[in-house]
């Protein structure tokens, strides 16, 4: 059996900064908290919790010790309430929501209804609309749309979770237009979409053609590594989507001539490895 990996997968930009971000302020400063789990991933967050990272579920919980902002972000009155308080701040939120966040306070300000395509529950987008006066909606699906209020300002602008398909978020704003044609004026798309996310479902759709089985490495609660999963079901092959190598099964293996692994933009590359040494043991002689 044969095992090829994603060419692209693992750790992305926003994800290792954060990181190496709160590994220097424990080290530097001493215990810190974080508001949040670092990232979706349970073996990131254990590594800094032994480093000396705790997590914290709300501001309320906050107390004298510094105060990292996750890679996720958080609302603006948040970062307000931390600044009002003088608690020392980490804010390792990633670049590209950063960029999010700013547009959505922007259009929000310049008068535009303002559409975040994402989960209303996720922590990225929750922040992004933090940033809006909680004026911009989050809308799931293209089914939602016919939710919205019927009152919206005629100027829309469309943001995206970072973490999105392309071609989820394309057929979202088309399927906006179709619907709201005739009560849009003006229609304003923002491609806030990480790049390195694109690449890495890029990555492994190329990698399903190859194999007859994907592994899916990543946090449960990770959008990017759910996307990732949905993207290789969508080329036809069988895909599982794992934390840990513990979770593979040997019959999942049987009959297989190559397996294809990748990784979402939170996981570590001791995981991947411990991953591929699973296989190795389980391969079918």
């Amino acid at each position: 059996m044969e095992i090829l990996l994603a060419s692209e997968m693992g750790f992305c930009f926003g994800v290792r900064r954060a990181v190496e971000m709160m590994e220097e302020a424990t080290q530097q400063d001493g215990p810190m908290v974080s508001l949040g789990s670092v990232v979706h991933n349970p073996q990131v967050v254990s590594e800094l919790r032994r480093k000396g990272l705790d997590v914290i579920a709300s501001v309320q919980d906050v107390s004298e010790r510094p105060v990292a902002i996750t890679a996720h972000g958080v609302s603006e009155s948040v970062v307000r309430e931390l600044e009002q308080r003088g608690v020392p701040i980490v804010d390792t939120t990633c670049p590209i929501v950063t960029r999010s966040q700013q547009w959505a306070k922007r259009l929000v300000e310049e008068g535009f209804a303002v559409i975040v395509y994402g989960d209303p529950h996720h922590k990225e987008v929750r922040g992004v609309l933090g940033w809006s006066q909680g004026k911009a909606i989050a809308v799931p699906s293209i089914d939602a749309i016919d939710t919205l209020p019927a009152d919206l300002p005629s100027r829309v602008g469309v943001l995206s979770q970072t973490t999105e398909t392309e071609a989820h978020f394309a057929e979202f704003v088309r399927a906006l237009l179709e619907r709201r044609m005739d009560e849009i004026s003006e229609l304003r798309v923002i491609n806030t979409l990480c790049n390195a996310t694109t690449s890495q479902q890029a990555a492994a759709r190329e990698l399903a053609h190859k194999v007859d089985l994907m592994i899916v490495i990543g946090g449960r609660e990770s959008a990017n590594t759910r996307h990732l999963a949905d993207v290789a079901r969508d080329e036809g092959v069988e895909t599982y989507h794992v934390e840990s190598a513990d979770e593979i099964r040997p019959e999942w293996l049987a009959g297989r001539d190559k397996v294809g692994v990748t990784a979402g933009a939170s996981t570590p590359d001791s995981a991947v490895r411990t991953v591929v040494e699973r296989l190795r043991e389980l391969a079918p002689a």
